[in-house]
C-alpha cells in the first residue's frame, strides 16, 4: 500500500496562508512542501508548475470571497443593507479572508492578469453595493459615490494610522458607514 498523498486542497490551502503571510514571493514549492511536512514531489502530480497552483488560489479566493460570501448573506436574510454590512464582515474583519485579500491586491499591483481578476471581484463587491444603496437613493451619481466612498473605507481602513480623538476606530467607521449607508443623509446613522 503506498503513502497517502497531500490532497490538493492543503496546497491550495497552504498557497493562501504563505501568500496573506508574505506576498506572492513567499508561495514558494519547496517552503510550502516544509510547511505542509511533506516533500515536494506530490505537489507536481496535482499542479503543472508554481503558476497552475497560484491560478488555482486565485480560484479559490474568488470562490470563499464572492461566491461563498454572497451564498451566505442570501442564507441568512435581512434587507439589503444587512446584507451589504454582513458582507463587508465577513470579508474585511476576519482573520481568514482579509489578509488574503490585501495581499492580492498588493500582487494585482504587480501582475495584470491579477489585476483583471480583482477587478471582476471587486465589480461583484460594487454592484452589492449599488444594488443596497439604490434601495434609498435615486440619484445614480450619488449611489456610485456613496459605493466607491463605502468600499474604500472598507479596504482603506486596514492602511490608515491616524488616531481619531476621543473616539475609537471602531465609532468612527460605524459613523461613516451610517453617512454611506445611511436612509437619510445628514441625519444620525443607521441603528442597526
Amino acid at each position: 500500500m503506498g503513502a497517502l498523498r497531500t490532497p490538493r486542497e492543503r496546497w491550495i490551502e497552504e498557497g493562501l496562508r504563505a501568500l496573506a503571510a508574505g506576498g506572492v514571493d513567499a508561495v514558494r514549492v519547496e517552503a510550502l512542501a516544509k510547511a505542509l511536512g511533506v516533500t515536494k514531489g506530490g505537489f507536481y502530480g496535482y499542479f503543472a508548475d508554481r503558476g497552475a497552483l497560484l491560478t488555482e488560489m486565485l480560484d479559490a479566493w474568488e470562490r470563499e470571497c464572492v461566491d461563498d460570501v454572497f451564498d451566505r448573506i442570501e442564507r441568512e436574510g435581512g434587507d439589503v443593507l444587512d446584507k451589504v454590512r454582513l458582507a463587508g464582515q465577513l470579508t474585511f474583519s476576519g482573520d481568514r479572508l482579509l489578509p488574503i485579500d490585501l495581499a492580492v491586491r498588493d500582487w494585482a499591483r504587480r501582475d495584470p492578469a491579477v489585476a483583471d481578476r480583482l477587478r471582476r471581484v471587486d465589480n461583484r463587491r460594487m454592484q452589492l453595493l449599488r444594488d443596497a444603496i439604490s434601495t434609498f437613493c435615486p440619484d445614480p451619481d450619488e449611489v456610485e459615490a456613496r459605493s466607491l466612498l463605502a468600499f474604500c473605507m472598507a479596504i482603506g481602513s486596514h492602511f490608515l494610522a491616524a488616531d481619531h480623538p476621543g473616539r475609537t476606530r471602531a465609532q468612527v467607521k460605524a459613523r461613516a458607514a451610517g453617512l454611506l449607508l445611511g436612509r437619510s443623509p445628514g441625519g444620525p446613522p443607521d441603528s442597526r
